[in-house]
């Protein structure tokens, strides 16, 4: 089973619990306003690789791991390789390795089978209204929803990632429709993630109109406010 990688971080802390070996996965049909891999959109511009070769490649860091780590799939997004994502999940399973899906839930073709072997859930929340979800991705959100109902129905663990962007979401409004919104899922733990312009010399490269070039970057006090606010709701 071949399938196609953009980079892989092999000793991640941030990208679900303990130490994860991190695989970022090419290919997304989503085009976020604040999105900063655009490099991993196209799904063959990436490393072409097996799945047993990458899985020998895990193998190496498994010691590294402990009762909390493991592999974290990320991208792009993992969904849109779902025959490759399942395979490489299935030797991760055989091998006792924990598995984090990081996703937006989209693009996926055999999300059920696919969760069978995936440990945590890490969901991308962009936007909790359907109109608001088009202009932040290019997509329509039914089937980002349709894929948070299946985890929940599957009863998988599941963090809930938010990127608070200055003069999109910032504010006491959005945060309370988040908190009704999540609030009929069973939610372990969320993240709200500052917007940050590190991706526009990407994009520079790439040649590629960045559309949210005069925004600047979230300021992380406030990030950390509204994220009290949450909690307290």
């Amino acid at each position: 089973m071949v399938g196609y990688i953009n980079s892989i971080e092999t000793m991640g802390l941030v990208d679900g619990p303990g130490i994860r070996y991190v695989i970022f996965m090419q290919g997304c049909k989503l085009r976020c306003l604040f999105c900063h891999n655009p490099e991993t959109w196209n799904l063959n511009e990436g490393l072409k690789i097996t799945s047993e070769e990458l899985i020998n490649k895990i193998l190496k860091y498994k010691n590294y791991f402990g009762s909390e780590g493991g592999v974290t799939f990320s991208g792009g997004e993992p969904l849109l390789q779902s025959d490759f994502l399942i395979d490489i999940l299935k030797k991760c399973k055989q091998n006792g390795i924990n598995t984090c899906l990081d996703t937006a839930g989209f693009g996926g073709t055999k999300n059920e089978e696919i969760l069978k072997y995936v440990d945590l859930v890490m969901m991308d929340i962009k936007a909790i209204d359907k109109d608001e979800y088009i202009t932040m991705t290019g997509q329509r959100i039914e089937e980002s929803i349709k894929f948070l109902n299946l985890c929940q129905k599957l009863k998988k663990r599941i963090w809930i990632r938010q990127v608070i962007v200055p003069n999109i979401n910032d504010n006491k409004e959005y945060i309370e429709e988040l908190k009704k919104f999540l609030n009929k899922y069973d939610i372990e733990k969320i993240e709200f993630l500052p917007y940050t312009t590190i991706g526009i010399p990407k994009y520079e490269k790439l040649n590629m109109r960045y559309r949210l070039k005069d925004t600047k970057p979230m300021d992380k006090n406030k990030c950390e406010e509204l994220y009290k606010l949450y909690e307290k709701i």
